[in-house]
């Protein structure tokens, strides 16, 4: 890695997607809606989560045992309306005791920690963890068992988008996790970071968008062994709303920081065409992993 250009993996190499079981190209606007019913008026969604130990190539030549959520990192991005009934099963196919923590507002025997309700769902066990929808916004959920530390660091987080009533304006829509990987396992900081599972996969692979048309980032930071992570963005600013419960912008900044758990929504227009950057603003996660590139082009609405 490294040079006058920029941090890579070298000469562009990158992972085989394929053999890891998911593609963080694919992860940047995929959003699962669940399987939809109505009961007594009312809309319920389903999924079914699987623990799932998986070995991933991180970086070119570079194998990581994960533990995951449907066998990627970070796992799948639930999302409903506010009001809803969310019903996720979860199964636990993995080697090691897990839970599901959802963040938002639920009882307590649905908080998915250790001896409080069902708590620990031990290897070839399941429970299905039941509540409302809200409040609306952008959500965190990952295992909690500890030591939890470990447990997320080794993958085990998500998110889940809690939709307003009636929406929010159309726009281009796409999830970004921020996370690392501690590949020597020492608990002493990542030796590469990434978004969506792989370091430099939008520097290869810049994300294309349309010059003029909204774009909409959730933002999500699960970083491990390291107490902040940060977005910044090259040539524009954007509209910031911390957690997304609320529908007005909190500031107007081409920078933001979040510390572990934080989120947010992002909402940017660019007006020029070309390559931006974006990357953490801590020098060392970016030349470890976390950067990339928006590739404005024409053709948008305006």
């Amino acid at each position: 890695m490294g040079g006058a250009n920029g941090a890579t993996f070298r000469g562009g190499a990158g992972v085989d997607h394929a053999a890891n079981g998911f593609d963080p190209r694919t992860l940047l606007r995929e959003f699962d809606y669940g399987t939809v019913s109505t009961e007594n008026g009312r809309t319920v969604r389903d999924w079914t989560i699987r623990a799932e130990d998986r070995d991933i190539e991180v970086a070119p030549g570079v194998v990581f045992p994960a533990w995951t959520f449907n066998g990627s990192i970070p796992g799948p991005t639930l999302r409903a309306t506010a009001g809803d009934l969310m019903r996720v099963r979860f199964v636990n196919d993995s080697e090691h005791p897990h839970t599901m923590h959802f963040h938002g507002i639920h009882p307590a025997d649905m908080d998915g920690v250790p001896m409080v309700g069902r708590g620990i769902i031990s290897p070839g066990e399941e429970f299905t963890y039941v509540f409302d929808a809200e409040p609306f916004g952008l959500h965190l959920y990952h295992c909690h068992v500890g030591p939890l530390a470990e447990h997320i660091a080794r993958g085990m987080y998500g998110t889940f988008i809690v939709d307003p009533p009636g929406g929010r304006p159309p726009a281009d829509e796409m999830i970004m996790v921020q996370h690392g990987y501690n590949t020597t396992f020492d608990g002493e900081g990542n030796q590469l970071y990434a978004v969506n599972g792989i370091p430099f996969v939008y520097m290869n692979d810049p994300i294309q968008v349309r010059r003029g048309e909204l774009v909409r980032i959730y933002l999500v930071n699960i970083l491990e062994y390291d107490p902040i992570n940060s977005f910044h963005l090259h040539g524009n600013f954007f509209d910031y709303y911390p957690t997304g419960t609320r529908l007005e912008p909190s500031e107007f900044t081409d920078t933001v920081i979040q510390a572990q758990g934080q989120r947010g929504i992002c909402e940017i227009r660019f007006p020029y065409p070309g390559k931006f950057m974006f990357h953490a603003h801590k020098s060392e996660f970016a030349d470890l992993g976390w950067m990339g590139f928006f590739d404005v082009v024409d053709g948008a609405e305006s």
